[in-house]
């Protein structure tokens, strides 16, 4: 959707309103009017579907009552959840979705306090596990392959959602981008609960491909 700058003559109280609206909303004028125009003349611009895309996560998460803790502002999510294991640490996922016109990309990044060095150290084992994973059973859905950043127990993964989904709706879009992060939560805690017991990598392997078989889309 590309857009362009255009000279419009409005009424000085008009704007003082709009202006109003577009702070209390977070979001800039020309933002703000464009979003009105469009729900006027009943189009959708990609600013538009990603809140309904966050609309949609927030209510998921919200009604999963599986113990994920949600916060969304300015474009972006956090999204947390505990880790049932020694020193408790928490577990933050980051989620921002990506304007790119034709379609909707996201990154989603992984992130947990912690001072301890052996976890920090076993949660880079899991990420680098859950990396191997991917690009076992899913990279051929991807023709330019899958964007990892992984350093110091931190995780980052670009997704695109496939061909079939760029013309969902904002709920089955939001559902998918919800099925992964709660997968790849389930996965990590199968890998912890396990770990002292060296049966980890192996455990998390099968639950990872139990949800593969379920079918799961992929992004």
């Amino acid at each position: 959707m590309s857009k362009s700058v255009y000279s419009l003559v409005l009424t000085d109280e008009v704007i003082d309103a709009i202006d109003r609206l577009a702070y209390a909303t977070g979001i800039s004028r020309s933002g703000f009017i464009d979003r009105v125009l469009a729900e006027r003349v009943g189009f959708s611009t990609a600013e538009m579907r990603t809140d309904g895309i966050f609309e949609s996560l927030n209510r998921l998460f919200s009604e999963g009552g599986d113990g994920f803790i949600v916060k969304s502002e300015n474009q972006s999510m956090l999204i947390r959840s505990s880790l049932k294991y020694k020193y408790k640490p928490t577990i933050r996922y980051s989620l921002q979705l990506l304007r790119t016109g034709e379609y909707t990309e996201g990154e989603l990044k992984v992130s947990f306090r912690t001072q301890s060095e052996e976890l920090k150290k076993k949660m880079e084992d899991f990420l680098r596990l859950w990396a191997k994973l991917e690009n076992t059973y899913i990279v051929k859905y991807f023709p330019d392959g899958i964007r990892y950043f992984i350093e110091d127990g931190r995780f980052s993964r670009v997704f695109v959602l496939p061909e079939g989904y760029r013309n969902k709706s904002n709920e089955d879009i939001g559902k998918a981008i919800a099925e992964y992060i709660r997968m790849f939560d389930d996965v990590l805690k199968c890998f912890f609960a396990e770990e002292d017991s060296g049966k980890g990598a192996a455990a998390a392997a099968d639950r990872y491909c139990r949800y593969l078989e379920k079918g799961i889309v992929v992004i």
